[in-house]
């Protein structure tokens, strides 16, 4: 069992890599590896629970390898549907390993210092809206942030108020609302330079990451 158990991980990831169409790079799918680590995390589980550890961690490896799988095909399958609703309207949506964050500029959701969305910015809303009712067993955690100008508790007003004019506008499009977190983060975690125009421009922002519900 202690030989079979990595081949059989490794068959899986194998089995899931495919190639890269920009790069020419062979990759292995979220979904893989969340089957992949899915698996040694049941056989672990299963390995403690039966005496017989060839027998447990076999079992505990099918039972976690179905329940990995299932968060990366879900992470996957609204990943390439936010994508494709979003595809050239400012937001970026990044993959992280468990979890999908949209990233939303200031400049195209709200004027300077306020915390009223831009009416240009609603059709956005409304397609992340679409794909959060479609993909419900989630949590959303919308963060806003800001740059370093001006006092501190002032930027984490507006950043919280900001974050709470986006969850709120979801909320009004049918999006449960116990499904949020809403966090002002003021001037913490910049992605960029706050010396520089350009760089305090990217620092104000609002961020949602969508944590499945394991």
């Amino acid at each position: 069992m202690k030989k079979a158990l990595p081949i059989l991980l490794a068959g899986a990831l194998l089995a899931g890599c495919t190639t890269n169409p920009y790069t020419g790079e062979r990759q292995t799918s979220k979904t893989v590896w969340g089957t992949g680590l899915g698996a040694a995390a049941g056989a672990a589980t299963g390995a403690l629970v039966d005496k017989n550890h060839g027998r447990g961690a076999l079992i505990g490896a099918a039972a976690g390898a179905a329940v990995g799988g299932g968060v990366g095909y879900y992470l996957d399958t609204q990943e390439a549907e936010l994508r494709a609703e979003l595809e050239s309207t400012g937001v970026r949506v990044v993959r992280d390993s468990d979890s999908i964050r949209l990233v939303m500029p200031g400049n195209i959701t709200f004027q300077s210092d306020s915390a009223d969305i831009n009416a240009g910015f609603y059709p956005t809303l409304n397609s992340v809206a679409k794909v959060l009712k479609k993909y419900s067993n989630s949590t959303v955690m919308v963060m806003g942030y800001t740059d370093s100008t001006g006092s501190v508790d002032y930027n984490q007003q507006l950043s919280q108020r900001r974050a709470q004019s986006v969850a709120s506008y979801l909320i009004g499009q049918g999006v449960k609302s116990s499904r949020f977190e809403v966090m002002g983060m003021g001037i913490s975690n910049p992605i960029a330079s706050n010396s520089t125009a350009a760089g305090r421009q990217q620092n104000r922002r609002v961020e949602i990451k969508i944590i499945p519900n394991k």
